[in-house]
Order: structure tokens, then C-alpha cells, then sequence
């Protein structure tokens, strides 16, 4: 176990929360920090401690030191693909320069161990699906270009300091806690199964369907959806290995090796709540691959992780379960 606390940064968004979640529950101690733009103070447990600030704060060296932190676990920046094609200097400030000062405090604290959330936006529209860690880097939009940068600091920077790293790139991430402790409640959310059971709740009168003429089986575009619980238990498998093997770093696909098309999710959908959920066929967004597909065999032979939520109706029905808790909460 580590001797000292884990930071986790985000830790009041999606998947940030549910990491919190997994690693109170593996019996890490944990602090939270956290600017609240798109999290929620009530979304962090009660067992960690909690900090409003962000993360290229100086003041996160004090945090680290007053909590004895000796992990960082990254999930705080911007998300949406769309916007970092419209706006890419958001993206490279949120993503890219604050992950800068974030790495710099670790170092400057003596960290020993780091972990990143990328992304598989980092392949761009690769040569092959499904694809692997060593096939090339080409981000076709800013946010997969922010990600890939700070892979490439965290390479330099454990090769110069007394640092280990493990950067996880994530397909497509959904679902929620199955004890509805937490899930997606961000507003304005992106998701495809977000926004499903949205509409499947009444929030929304239809589901937008970017694309019809993809180069895929149903012309939609094709994800590796992977349950937010299992990645966020893939993390402290992560954590376990660097704290085992501290000269060592990684780079892995999380995902589950197997992907559905738009279609077939709003069918999931369609099939778990015994509705038609109404279907806007629209354009292609910007920066959109046709297939997104991990080769998930590195992260399966590398850290002691086993998937076990990886159904897609389970995946629905427990995105549903806490879209329906929402709305009970009034939000």
C-alpha cells in the first residue's frame, strides 16, 4: 500500500469521482482538488478530503505536502472534441500548459508516481482497429493533440527525476457506479449513452446521430465503450504496479477490444428501457474517426485488472439507474 495519500485531480467530475470511489474502496487514502467548473462538490465522497483549487495553482505544492501525497492521480482538463477543434487554445491552456505546472509541483514535491488520463483521440483515424499502443500517434483534432503532448512530458520528465508514470488511454468511456454513488451528471454532456438515457428520461426530444456514411458497418460511427467502474479500477491496478515496480512506466489502451456502432447503442438503449428513443441524423462533427477500437491485450497481461462490467445493456442500465436519481434530485 502506498505510504501517503493519493491526489486526484477532477476528482469531482465523471470519471474523476469514480476513481476516488475505487481507491477509497481499495483502502487508499485520498485528497480531492478540484475547481468545480464542470464537478460537483457533492459528487466527492466522504471519506476523501476535498480542495477547491486548480491545478496549475502554486498553492497545489502546499496540498501536497500538508496531505503527504505520494501519487497523482490526472483526470481534471477539457474533454470535448468539437470545442478543442473550435477553440484550441482552451485546450492546450486546460489540458497541456496546466498539466505543465501539475507535473512540475510533483516533481518539485517528490512524487514518485503519476497517473494520466488520456485518450485514444492521441491515434487520430488509425491504420488499423483494433489499435495498439506501439501503432502511430496522429491527433486529428486539438484535444487528442493536447493528450499526446503530455505523454511526451511525462516521458522526458521520469527520465530526468525520480518519477514513474502510467498514461491510460481511454475509448469510450460510460456508465455509472452500479450503488449509484456517482455517474455522469455534467449538463450539456457530450456521451452518446449520457445522452441516450437523457432522452430516455424526458431531458431530450431526440438523440443527434453525427454521420450516416461512415466507412462502417451501419455507416455510423463505431466505440469501444468501456464501464466508467472498470476503468476507474484499472487506475489503482495502475497504481499498484508503479508502486511495485518504481522504475518502470506504461502506456496502455483501456478499453474492452470490441466496439458498437451509434446505432447499436441506441438500440441497447431502445432494448433496456422498452422505448423508441427518437433518432436526428445529422452531419459528421469535426475531428471524428470512423472506428475507435482498442487491442486491450497490453493492459490485460500488464496490471492485475479483469473487466467485469463489460455488457453494453449493463453499461445502459446503470447510466440509466442514475439518470433517473438525478432527476429525483432535481438536477
Amino acid at each position: 500500500m502506498l505510504d501517503g495519500k493519493v491526489m486526484v485531480t477532477g476528482g469531482a467530475g465523471y470519471i474523476g469521482s469514480h476513481a476516488v470511489l475505487a481507491l477509497l474502496d481499495a483502502g487508499f487514502q485520498v485528497v480531492v482538488i478540484d475547481n468545480l467548473v464542470t464537478g460537483f462538490d457533492w459528487a466527492v465522497d466522504a471519506r476523501a478530503a476535498f480542495v477547491e483549487m486548480a491545478v496549475e495553482d502554486a498553492r497545489v505544492r502546499d496540498v501536497i505536502a500538508e496531505h503527504d501525497v505520494k501519487a497523482i492521480m490526472h483526470f481534471a482538463g477539457s474533454v470535448v472534441v468539437p470545442e478543442s477543434v473550435s477553440d484550441p487554445l482552451k485546450y492546450y491552456r486546460n489540458n497541456t500548459a496546466a498539466t505543465r505546472s501539475l507535473i512540475e509541483s510533483a516533481v518539485h514535491a517528490g512524487v514518485p508516481h503519476f497517473i494520466f488520463s488520456s485518450t485514444a483521440a492521441t491515434y487520430g483515424t488509425p491504420e488499423r482497429v483494433p489499435v495498439k499502443e506501439s501503432d502511430a500517434t496522429r491527433p486529428i483534432n486539438p484535444y487528442g493533440m493536447s493528450k499526446l503532448m503530455t505523454e511526451a512530458m511525462l516521458r522526458d520528465v521520469a527520465a530526468a527525476h525520480p518519477i514513474n508514470y502510467a498514461c491510460l488511454r481511454y475509448f469510450n468511456v460510460a456508465g455509472a457506479d452500479p450503488q449509484g454513488r456517482s455517474g455522469q451528471s455534467t449538463v450539456g454532456a457530450t456521451h452518446l449513452i449520457k445522452i441516450a438515457v437523457e432522452a430516455a428520461t424526458g431531458k431530450r426530444d431526440a438523440v443527434s446521430v453525427f454521420g450516416t456514411d461512415f466507412d462502417t458497418r451501419d455507416g455510423t460511427g463505431v466505440r469501444d465503450y468501456i464501464h466508467v467502474s472498470d476503468l476507474a479500477e484499472a487506475h489503482v491496478a495502475a497504481l499498484k504496479l508503479l508502486i511495485a515496480e518504481p522504475g518502470e512506466s506504461h502506456i496502455l489502451n483501456a478499453g474492452y477490444g470490441r466496439g458498437f456502432s451509434v446505432l447499436e447503442v441506441l438500440d441497447a438503449v431502445d432494448r433496456v428501457t422498452n422505448l423508441t428513443i427518437a433518432r436526428k441524423l445529422e452531419g459528421r462533427r469535426a475531428g471524428d474517426p470512423a472506428e475507435l477500437v482498442a487491442d486491450n491485450s497490453a493492459i490485460l497481461k500488464t496490471i492485475d485488472w479483469t473487466p467485469k462490467r463489460d455488457q453494453l445493456d449493463g453499461i445502459v442500465r446503470d447510466a440509466l439507474a442514475w439518470e433517473r436519481a438525478l432527476a429525483e434530485r432535481g438536477r
